[in-house]
Order: C-alpha cells, then structure tokens, then sequence
C-alpha cells in the first residue's frame, strides 16, 4: 500500500511540474486529478501537500533564474583579481515583486481558511478554467499587432507591479485561475510583452508559494509521520526535476508564439469539467 502511495505522489508531482509554470491552473488540475487518484491520507495533510508541494518547484525557478535573481555578482578585475558586485537593478526588481505580492499576502494570511472551505471546489476549478481561457484568447487577439510598452524587466513600474498583484490576488481566492495565468493575463493587459510578464510571473512565484507554503506548516505543524515524509518528499523531488524541463520549453515557446493555445486548453477542460461535476456526477434522485 505504501508503494502505490508513493507513485500517486511522483504522479501529482508531475501534474504539478507541469502545470504550475503553463497558465493552465496547477491547483485546479491537482484538485481534479484528486477526484480520480486519491492519496490514502488525512483532509489535514492533504491540504498541506497540495500547497507544500510546490516547494520543488520554487526551487526549479531559483536555479533556472539564479544569474537574474541574486543581486550580488563577482566580477573579474583587469588584475586578475575578483570583487563582488551589487546590483541595484535586481534589488529594485525584488521591491516590485514584494508590492506585488501585498494583496495576496494580505488576504491570504486573514481568509485562508475560509477560502478553502469554500472557493475549492470542481466547480469552481472549471468555471475559472474557462472564463480565464477566453479572456486569454481575448487579449492577445487584441495585442496581436501592438508593440509593448515594457519590452524589459528594468521598465516594469512599480505601478505595473501593484496591478499584476492584484491579478494574483483573483488566483489566490479561486482555484483554477492559475497564478501563473493571472498575472501573465494582468501584465498583457497593461501593455507588458510576454517574455517580461512570464519572467517576473516566475520570479513572483518563489515569495508567494514559500509563503503559502510556510502558512500551511505552521498550521499543520511539523508533525509529520515517516509515511506522510514519503509521500510529501516524493511529490516535491518529481515536481522540482519536471519543473526545470517545463521552465526551459515554456520560455523558449513565448519568445515566438502567444498564449491562445493556452486559452483554448483551458475552454476545453474547463467544459469538460463542467460537464462532468454538473451533468455526469450530479446525484439521482431517491438514491
């Protein structure tokens, strides 16, 4: 039984992998896939896997991003000799995405709770799933023969920032907007090319889900048992090596394509999901 539980967790991890870096909703696709693959464990420390999970991936995006996050760099001197460098621009970069995690911070830490009880739901994962995929479709039809007006990270304003935190803000109370998606939907809208809202979608990840994260184990507690260890260091390790496969592809796809075909996927799923929570499943009744 403890083996099949371990490949059920590299199996979410996967999923997560994949889907936590497309605009497609890595917790929307989690939560259904619990519908058909269901880990033998406690509601409590299922809630804090599908959360903690992302940890491995966090740390995909830090060694994939290492060169653009770290502010400090080592310069070689004409000497031969070697100094440390600030980057001023990196740390200014890091202020933005700290004003853009404010909103999320802000009601994740007083609704957290309420929010899972009520918002996480399939339902809600499909009608995300589909409303967000239009409005995909939607803005870069409308952007299609725009030039943007950030082309660069040291552009992006700190309004900007403010404004694509609030998109994540919208991800963090529904499940099924994807993070990822919301704030790649909010930079296009206000004129910010692809290749920068994806980048600093990614740098935005690493405070917010090691944030998210940290909530849940200091909810949870650190009491985990040998069995759960497993099944949680499992998820993280395969989430984490499919991370930096998925990170490489979806950056070198934006610099030649849009996101539409993101769009269309998450219309698709989305009615299929739909369809199945309201039609296939929906209770007989008398039964």
């Amino acid at each position: 039984m403890q083996v099949i539980e371990i490949l059920k967790a590299a199996l979410f991890g996967l999923v997560e992998g994949i889907t936590e870096w497309l605009p497609i909703s890595s917790t929307g696709h989690m939560i259904l896939l619990n519908e058909f693959v269901t880990l033998d464990v406690s509601p409590e420390f299922w809630n804090v896997f599908l959360v903690v999970i992302q940890l491995g991936a966090i740390l995909a995006v830090v060694i994939s991003f290492w060169s653009s996050i770290w502010p400090f760099k080592r310069v070689k001197l004409r000497n031969g000799q070697t100094k440390i460098k600030f980057r001023k621009s990196i740390f200014i970069m890091w202020l933005k995405a700290i004003v853009a995690c404010i909103p999320a911070a802000v009601v994740g830490v007083l609704f957290d709770d309420w929010i899972d009880e009520h918002f996480y739901t399939p339902v809600v994962v499909g009608t995300m799933l589909l409303v967000v995929g239009i409005l995909f479709i939607i803005i870069e039809t409308v952007n299609s023969n725009k030039v943007p007006r950030v082309d660069r990270m040291r552009d992006l304003t700190f309004r900007d920032a403010f404004v694509i935190g609030l998109f994540q803000l919208i991800a963090a109370v529904f499940p099924g907007t994807s993070r990822s998606g919301a704030t790649i939907l909010g930079g296009r809208m206000i004129g910010i090319s692809r290749t920068v809202a994806a980048k600093f979608t990614f740098i935005l990840a690493i405070p917010v889900m090691a944030g998210a994260s940290l909530l849940k184990l200091v909810k949870y507690g650190l009491h985990f048992t040998g069995p759960e260890l497993a099944i949680l260091g499992t998820g993280m390790v395969v989430a984490f090596v499919v991370s930096m496969v998925v990170i490489g592809l979806f950056m070198n796809y934006i610099r030649k394509h849009d996101f539409k075909v993101f769009g269309w996927y998450r219309i698709v799923l989305g009615i299929l999901v739909l369809l199945y929570f309201l039609v296939l499943k929906r209770p007989v009744p008398g039964v």
